[in-house]
């Protein structure tokens, strides 16, 4: 399990990218084709048309690049997803006719992201009013809860997980042991047993997936509370 304390947090790929600036460019793709979605949706409850948004999305992310914007970084300000928000709101607020201007061929980008399927995902999404912030902020923590569940997925037996990972998201006490152990032909307590392990196995890829986002070991708790009540007020 990642913890604040250890010493393997300090090479987690945004303290990486930040200690080494322009030297692990890599690294900051990895991460931007990562969490480029949560941006997306910002930029579309802006106001933004589904074309524009898709535009202002990936330029971002090419002049974030390409213009090696972290070597502005203040290291204390350690949070990738605070920096990317900020970012995009000065890029929204100063570079909107530049964008437009290469949009339309007066520039030239060596970094794109796969942005297939980004309307449909965003139909899903709640159509209530929202401030921006906090829907770009549920997003942020969705896409790192997917990315750990579909890790804990890739760690499990196939159909033991099918049953079981519904233990993930149940009340306390709201979980049925005894029919999944009826599907799965395990004994109750042997379910039990289990399901603690599994929910612990995510907790610490969960941990790990947010440790990956900020860069110091301090932030990290702080991050998965806050985190967990975005999820926890759906």
């Amino acid at each position: 399990m990642l913890r604040s304390e250890d010493p393997a947090f300090h090479t987690t790929r945004w303290t990486v990218v930040l200690e080494a600036r322009g030297q692990e460019e890599e690294a900051l793709e990895d991460l931007c084709r990562r969490y480029w979605y949560p941006l997306y949706v910002f930029v579309r409850r802006r106001g933004h048309g589904a074309a524009d948004a898709e535009d202002l999305t990936q330029e971002f992310f090419a002049r974030l690049l390409e213009k090696k914007w972290l070597d502005a970084v203040d290291r204390d300000r350690g949070k990738f997803r605070s920096f990317l928000m900020m970012a995009m709101k000065r890029f929204l607020a100063n570079e909107w006719d530049r964008s437009q201007s290469l949009k339309r061929g007066g520039g030239a980008t060596h970094f794109s992201l796969d942005m297939d399927g980004a309307e449909e995902r965003y139909a899903e999404e709640p159509g209530e009013p929202a401030d921006e912030a906090l829907v770009y902020d549920r997003r942020w923590a969705l896409t790192l809860l997917d990315r750990s569940l579909r890790k804990l997925e890739d760690e499990e037996e196939g159909e033991r997980f099918a049953v079981l990972k519904q233990c993930l998201t149940a009340e306390r006490g709201g979980f049925d042991c005894a029919g999944a152990g009826s599907i799965l032909g395990m004994s109750e307590g042997a379910v039990r047993v289990a399901v603690h392990r599994l929910r612990k196995r995510f907790r610490e890829i969960f941990r790990a997936e947010i440790a990956e986002t900020v860069a110091d070991a301090g932030d990290l708790d702080g991050e998965m509370r806050y985190l967990a009540e975005i999820l926890a007020k759906g």
